[in-house]
């Protein structure tokens, strides 16, 4: 199947003619479909399609645009087993996470519906008499959402439904390996009856498509998630133009296993942070940083959790899938050779599987290194894959200067009987997110998600009600009658 673009309402392929292939990563002979190699003059097209939706969307009643979401949201309820289908097929999620997501998407569109018939104002006392003082909330709007390939319905859903509820128009362009699904995606949105040109998509390269839409002066805002490098282009060519950028990255989460956890808990809190998805989520965890005096327990007991795992085609349902692609598991083996040259000690896994129903995907082990020292590249640098640092401390307080002693701050957590403790890691983490007792994976859609430090351009949050403040702006109204 060849997957189109969609601008103003219409299915149409790219003025450069040319495709790129989507594969499934487990078997890399099967051949999902094509995508559009789009051009920058295909997403200006796109920009020009919301300029003229614009108008009529933002004059659209808050309550009326939510039935719309409403609809979206019902329809991807209804295709959820295809939407499953494509997801596992294309970005080699189990089906169980692959249907994790696709409801996700869900309910965040049935959310934001209901939120869209709040976003009004405030009425506030006026100081005059015979006058009224009230702020009056409107839309941004022209957006443009740039999504990356490892959620590929939750993340567009988590921009695409507040920006809309808000009233903004939208153009999308998601990741190229993920261009099914991000087109069954539209399709939902086009047979929800979303009005043309209010929701576009356009495919391509980053550094055609999305630098067009994001150096176009009619674009009123850029929300963007991927990696630190892309988002740190994203912000310098956004700036000329003074948009309204909102960035979330990478991050190097940690897990603190204080010598009060229950090490069989803690080893299957961050078992499931480091390898679910495989370890492909940009909060998952990567370090875990274990006291000493549980150490070696900790070690033995997260090692028999990794070596259990069953490894397979997402299709089939296992533990842990393949990694998307040749170049995020190449990506992976090579942190893994550094490990080994960095002098830490490698527990289990590490190697990639070929045999059997292995050989024409991109399956690796889940790896498990320790003795890791808090320097080392592996300790450091995201690696966004089944690989876990375990690293010893001495105390609490060492474990929390470990902790923050990366660049990212995204998604952290504790595992404590020690209520002091809990307390002090929540105060004392630089993470956009602070877990207790919890995997560093796992969001709830209405609360505020973003970083700290380099994770996040520290503007706006995503999710919840500090979702939709990105999309809107607030004029105050002072009415002397």
């Amino acid at each position: 199947m060849e997957y189109l673009n969609l601008i103003g309402g219409e299915w149409v392929a790219s003025g450069s003619g040319n495709t790129t292939a989507t594969r499934n990563p487990a078997d890399n002979r099967e051949t999902l479909g094509t995508v559009q190699e789009s051009t920058s003059e295909d997403a200006i097209q796109a920009v020009e399609a919301a300029v003229a939706a614009q108008q009529d969307w933002r004059a659209t009643p808050g309550p009326s645009r939510g039935a719309v979401l409403r609809e979206v949201a019902q329809l991807l309820e209804a295709r959820k087993p295809d939407l499953t289908e494509t997801l596992v097929r294309e970005e080699g999620k189990t089906r169980a996470e692959a249907a994790g997501e696709v409801q996700r998407a869900i309910d965040i569109f049935y959310y934001y519906a209901s939120k869209a018939a709040d976003l009004n104002g405030e009425v506030k006392a006026s100081s005059s008499r015979d006058a009224t003082l009230r702020t009056k909330v409107e839309p941004l709007g022209v957006v443009t959402a740039i999504t990356p390939w490892n959620y590929p319905i939750a993340i567009p859903a988590w921009k695409v439904a507040p920006a809309l509820a808000a009233g903004n128009v939208v153009v999308l362009k998601p990741a190229s390996m993920a261009g099914a699904i991000a087109h069954d995606f539209a399709r939902c949105l086009d047979d929800a009856g979303v009005p043309d040109g209010v929701f576009n998509v356009v495919t391509g390269s980053g550094s055609t498509v999305g630098d067009a839409l994001v150096t176009d002066k009619r674009v009123d805002a850029v929300s963007f998630t991927g990696s630190e490098h892309v988002g740190n282009i994203v912000y310098q060519n956004a700036a000329p133009d003074q948009k309204r950028v909102q960035l979330e990255m990478g991050g190097k989460n940690p897990t603190v296993i204080s010598d009060s956890a229950d090490i069989d808990e803690a080893a299957t809190i961050v078992g499931t942070g480091a390898f679910g998805t495989t370890g492909q989520s940009c909060t998952a965890c990567s370090r875990a940083i274990v006291h000493e005096d549980v150490f070696d327990e900790f070690v033995a007991t997260i090692t028999n959790y990794a070596e259990t795992l069953a490894v397979g085609p997402g299709v089939d349902d296992p533990d842990m899938g393949p990694q998307a692609s040749e170049t995020e598991l190449e990506s992976t083996l090579n942190y893994i050779e550094i490990g080994k040259r960095e002098g830490a000690t490698l527990e289990t896994g590490g190697e990639r599987l070929t045999e059997g129903d292995y050989a024409e995907g991109y399956f690796v082990e889940p790896t498990v290194f320790s003795d890791v020292e808090p320097d080392m590249r592996i300790a450091q640098e995201e690696i966004f894959g089944p690989v876990l640092a375990v690293i010893p401390v001495a105390d609490f307080d060492e474990a929390l200067d470990v902790a923050n002693g990366v660049e990212q701050g995204l998604s952290a957590s504790v595992v404590t009987d020690d209520l002091t403790e809990a307390h002090r890691f929540v105060d004392e983490i630089e993470a956009g997110v602070a877990k207790v007792n919890e995997k560093t994976t796992g969001l709830e859609l209405h609360v505020p998600f973003g970083g700290m430090k380099a994770s996040s351009s520290e503007t706006y949050r995503e999710q919840g009600d500090a979702g939709l403040n990105f999309y809107t702006i607030t004029k105050t109204v002072y009415l002397n009658y």
